[in-house]
């Protein structure tokens, strides 16, 4: 009689407890975070291209907020000006810790959206900022830093964007933006100039006693009068005096070649470059192409 042979047959594997044959596996709850930990990639990338669509968009309301930046900005620089030869009151002291969380937010947002961190920090404005923020939380150890504050004013219409806003709503602005640079530029100079003149020969120099004799001596040394009645006797006044005849002149001349240059509008052609034509050109005089420069029309 033949034997019958039994094939084993292999059990199946046994599955693991929660998981049922023909379901995926459940993905982890990411929509629940612990307290303290930070928000998902999502938030933040969201959060991201919302600040920078605030400090680099073209809409109003991006427009709007950069308007409200550059009147804070004046309002500050007004108030650090006026503040300087105060030499740091209580009550100076506890408003310059309250005016320190807005630039550090402001300088915190710009460097977070920036594409390249290291260049941002490199940037005079960046530098600028870092100083016066210093200056604004040490005021104890360190009263003589507060003629950095006035630093504040190189961010004026430094930003590119602020600058397109201003050619697009305001056409004095449109048709002398040289002009107006070079006149920050140099009203920048002499306020941070007359804010360290003050706050280094208040003490030492009977001859300035307030911030308009600090003000009177920058303005007459940088316009070369020199009348001699305020003058510098110190080693550090002395080269003081040097670099703001140096600089100084050489930031009004500047401003003056720009008032009696013919007015040209601003303009890069994309063939050759040239970023400055005239207000009612329709070609390059460089390469010839055609350009389209907006203007308002004449009557």
């Amino acid at each position: 009689m033949a034997k019958t042979t039994k094939k084993r047959v292999a059990k199946p594997a046994s599955k693991p407890p929660g998981k049922s044959a023909g379901k995926p596996a459940e993905k982890p709850d990411t929509k629940s975070q612990p307290k303290g930990e930070p928000p998902p990639p999502g938030r933040r990338a969201a959060l991201k291209a919302n600040v920078t669509r605030l400090y680099e968009g073209r809409g109003k309301t991006a427009s709007r907020f950069r308007y409200a930046l550059l009147a804070f900005d004046i309002g500050l620089i007004a108030f650090f000006i006026l503040t300087v030869p105060l030499h740091n009151p209580p009550w100076i002291i506890v408003l310059d810790l309250i005016i320190a969380v807005p630039v550090i937010l402001d300088f915190a947002a710009r460097l977070w959206i920036s594409r390249s961190k290291s260049a941002y920090l490199m940037q005079v404005t960046s530098i600028a900022d870092v100083l016066i923020i210093f200056s604004l939380l040490l005021p104890l150890f360190f009263d003589n830093l507060a003629f950095l504050r006035v630093l504040r004013s190189l961010r004026l219409l430094r930003s590119h964007h602020m600058m397109l806003d201003l050619r697009r709503d305001v056409p004095i602005i449109r048709r002398n933006e040289e002009m107006l640079h070079s006149l920050v530029n140099l009203t920048v100079f002499v306020f941070t100039i007359t804010a360290l003149v003050y706050v280094l020969e208040d003490e030492i120099n009977p001859q300035i006693n307030t911030y308009l004799d600090a003000l009177y001596f920058t303005v007459a040394t940088l316009t070369t009068t020199g009348f001699g009645d305020i003058t510098l006797q110190d080693r550090n006044g002395r080269l003081l005096s040097v670099v703001v005849m140096v600089v100084g002149v050489a930031l009004f001349l500047s401003l003056v070649q720009t008032v009696f240059r013919p007015n040209k509008v601003r303009y890069t052609c994309p063939d050759c470059g040239l970023t400055l034509h005239e207000p009612d050109a329709v070609h390059c005089k460089h390469c010839g192409r055609v350009i389209n420069i907006e203007t308002e029309g004449s009557g």
